[in-house]
Formats: structure tokens, sequence, C-alpha cells
């Protein structure tokens, strides 16, 4: 799950053409915090995987 979780967020968020401090900003993060969602160095919390998805206005499991 992890990889395909980094994968996909950093996916999305170069289709959208965002850097990872624009993310960062967006949901009220670190950019160090997107970084290791990005390189699989920590997972995002339950309740910011859902920031996230609605962020990019999809479900959590598309996101997953």
């Amino acid at each position: 799950m992890t990889t395909n979780l980094a994968e996909n967020i950093r996916k999305i968020r170069k289709e959208r053409g965002l850097t990872q401090e624009q993310l960062a900003e967006a949901l009220g993060v670190t950019t160090g915090a997107v970084y290791k969602w990005e390189a699989e160095k920590s997972l995002p919390e339950i309740g910011m995987l859902m920031e996230i998805a609605d962020f990019f206005d999809m479900s959590v499991d598309v996101l997953l």
C-alpha cells in the first residue's frame, strides 16, 4: 500500500502542476511532510488522507 500511495500522491501532484511546497501549503503541513509521504518515509494520518483526497477531488480508495 505504501508504494502505491506514495506514487499516487507524487503523480497526481505533478499532473496538477503543483510543487511539494504548494501542496504542503494547501494542506497546512510542512514541505518535509509531503516529501516524506512521496519518499515512503512516512504515511499521512487517516484524517490527512481524507484531506488529500478532498483536495485532489477524489475518493480515498482511488488515492490508495
